[in-house]
């Protein structure tokens, strides 16, 4: 099952590294991970998407928690939550291309942020599954480049990863 793990850790050299150090050494996948500071200059909070079984995560949980670095660590996904990532796709745009995609991507909050004669860019921010639906819809044979960023994400309401 997917996951996101949101975590404030101490915003210093080499945190990141120790993070990611315990998912590879214990064969763990990381499929996304953002790292920013905070409104706190001291904290970063470090989003990762990941998947496993129920004990998995709980392994994983405990071991982030036992890193130094780690603040304070809430998985997201055991409760209501907001996400949303960022994508740029560049589409081969000859003739009324762009127009064409332009179209789909309305339909899912998109809006072309470059146009040239033969490319048109596009930026959408939605969770990772509607980003997914967009790429699908259009002409995949059109793409020429996709950036993502990962997903970031919050919990709902007073759910609050906080010090």
């Amino acid at each position: 099952m997917r996951h996101i793990i949101s975590l404030l850790m101490e915003n210093e050299a080499g945190a990141l590294s120790r993070v990611a150090g315990l998912f590879s050494a214990r064969g763990y996948n990381i499929e996304s991970l953002s790292v920013a500071p905070t409104e706190d200059p001291t904290l970063s909070r470090m989003t990762i998407v990941t998947s496993g079984s129920d004990a998995v995560i709980e392994q994983i949980n405990k071991q982030l928690n036992k890193l130094v670095d780690v603040a304070a660590l809430i998985d997201l996904s055991e409760g209501e939550h907001l996400e949303r990532e960022l994508m740029l796709v560049k589409v081969r745009a000859e003739g009324e291309t762009c127009e064409k995609v332009k179209r789909v991507a309305d339909g899912f909050g998109g809006r072309v942020i470059d146009k040239s004669d033969s490319t048109c860019t596009f930026e959408l921010s939605d969770t990772c599954a509607r980003l997914d639906s967009f790429l699908q819809a259009i002409d995949r044979s059109l793409i020429l480049e996709t950036v993502r960023t990962g997903a970031s994400g919050i919990g709902r309401g007073g759910r609050i990863l906080k010090l």
